[in-house]
């Protein structure tokens, strides 16, 4: 689906923007402090780990009552997948996915081995933070990597972009109409916005020094989003990058390999 807002429209005053960033603002803070609660529980008082599907059900189901709350039909908004039988729409989203990826995927390797290798090692030694870690390759894949591909898909992915550029980067497009043309894609502030949400929303929910550069490959995420007018192209590809950093970070000893 496209962007709801009419064409042609004057610039929304001041007043008009107040209300829908505080309307953003109480969406996004409510149902992240509702899923770091959930995560809390499971964490701490020990929930069963089935309640950690309220996570997406909130993502998913927020933006949908809040347009209830508004008056407005949830459908406006490029929530929903297409359906399935919409080739046209989903050969669409893969080939622009494989697109990116071809253009990302070398760079990016390339950086994270620098980072992990030398850049990481020699800012730990440099600011007196104890002993660098050995990062390097070794080879060692995920174990269950079946679960992490539809973990990554389902669980966090799908969701997130449901949430974040289905529902907050199009409504905050109202407020802030698209003003740049960028491979062909209309942008704006609203697009930017939504990444600052974004990663402000992951430290929210598990505080960690290194969230605020989610806000870069959300860029690409919302510019899939406006390209497309759609969400599977940036949920395909924010699932790639999530389970790409958990396979390299497998891979160079970053984080444990989980017991198959």
């Amino acid at each position: 689906m496209g962007d709801p807002r009419p064409g042609g429209l004057p610039q929304p005053d001041l007043a008009s923007r107040r209300v829908v960033l505080g309307e953003i603002f109480a969406l996004w803070l409510v149902t992240l402090l509702l899923i770091r609660g959930v995560k809390d529980l499971v964490g701490t008082v020990g929930l069963p780990e089935v309640f950690l599907a309220a996570v997406p059900i909130l993502f998913m189901y927020a933006p949908v009552f809040l347009c209830r709350l508004r008056g407005v039909d949830s459908w406006d908004y490029p929530l929903a997948l297409p359906a399935f039988r919409d080739r046209e729409a989903w050969w669409g989203a893969v080939k622009l996915t494989l697109m990116v990826i071809a253009v990302v995927t070398v760079p990016w390797l390339i950086g994270y081995h620098v980072y992990q290798t030398t850049l990481f090692p020699w800012a730990v030694e440099a600011l007196g933070l104890g002993t660098a870690p050995d990062y390097h390759y070794r080879g060692t894949w995920p174990a269950q990597p079946l679960l992490l591909v539809g973990y990554h898909v389902f669980f966090v992915a799908i969701p997130e972009e449901f949430f974040y550029r289905g529902y907050l980067q199009t409504r905050l497009d109202e407020a802030f109409p698209p003003r740049w043309r960028i491979l062909g894609a209309d942008l704006g502030w609203g697009w930017l916005l939504a990444c600052v949400f974004f990663a402000l929303g992951h430290s929210l929910v598990e505080p960690q020094w290194w969230h605020f550069a989610i806000f870069f490959p959300s860029l690409v995420f919302g510019w899939m989003r406006a390209r497309t007018g759609g969400i599977v192209a940036g949920a395909l590809f924010h699932a790639w990058a999530n389970i790409g950093v958990t396979t390299l970070d497998t891979l160079y000893g970053v984080v444990p390999v989980s017991p198959g």
